[in-house]
C-alpha cells in the first residue's frame, strides 16, 4: 500500500514511526500519524493544521498528556530489549555496532508497530482518496482518514487544541479543492 503515497504521504507516514521512537512509544498510534503529518513540510495536512491553530510541539505536548491519561508510558522499547536479554542478546551492544559500521541512528529496536487504530485509519485514507478522485494517498487523505477513526487519540489531542473535527474535515476538503484547481 506505501506504494500508492505521494511522497509527502510518505513522508508524514515515515515521520509517524520517528514520532513514537522519539516520544520512547512501542507503537505508531493516531496521535502518531497526527505528529507525522505535521512535520511533513509542504504537505496539505499540514497546511490546513496549522491554519487552524495546531503546531507541532503543542501537538507533541498534548499527545504525551493524552497518552498518559490514558495510563500509556514510554518504555523506549525496553520490554523487548529485556526479553532478547534473557536470552542472551545484548541490544546494546547491537546498536553500537551498528552505528560503527553504519552511522548514528541506523539501528532502531524495537521498529514500532502500527496499533489497530492507526492501520484503521490508513485504512480509510484509501477510501477518502478514490472519494476524491484520486488514486494516490496524500497528506490531506491521511488525516482525512484519521478523522473517521472516533476512538483514537489523534482526536483527543485535536480537541484539547480546540480543534472541530468536522471543520477540519471541511478545510481539508476546501483546500484539496483549490489545490485540483
Amino acid at each position: 500500500m506505501f506504494e500508492f503515497f505521494t511522497d509527502h504521504g510518505k513522508r508524514a507516514v515515515t515521520a509517524a514511526q520517528d514520532e513514537a521512537i522519539a516520544l520512547g512509544h512501542d507503537f505508531i498510534g493516531t496521535e502518531h500519524l497526527l505528529l507525522g503529518l505535521l512535520t511533513a513540510e509542504g504537505g496539505t495536512a499540514a497546511d490546513v493544521l496549522r491554519g487552524q491553530d495546531v503546531d507541532l510541539t503543542r501537538a507533541r505536548r498534548e499527545t504525551l498528556r493524552v497518552l498518559e491519561a490514558a495510563g500509556v508510558t514510554a518504555t523506549g522499547g525496553r520490554p523487548a530489549a529485556d526479553a532478547l536479554s534473557s536470552i542472551g542478546i545484548d541490544v546494546a551492544e547491537i546498536r553500537r555496532r551498528a552505528d560503527a559500521s553504519f552511522g548514528p541512528g541506523a539501528f532502531q529496536f524495537p521498529r514500532p508497530a502500527y496499533t489497530p487504530k492507526a492501520r484503521q485509519a490508513l485504512e480509510n485514507t484509501l477510501g477518502e482518496a478514490r472519494a476524491l478522485g484520486r488514486d494516490r494517498f496524500g497528506t490531506a487523505h491521511v488525516l482525512l482518514g484519521l478523522l473517521t477513526v472516533p476512538e483514537g487519540h489523534a482526536l483527543e489531542v485535536l480537541a484539547a487544541l480546540q480543534v472541530d473535527p468536522a471543520d477540519l474535515r471541511e478545510a481539508v476538503l476546501a483546500q484539496a479543492a483549490r489545490e485540483e484547481r
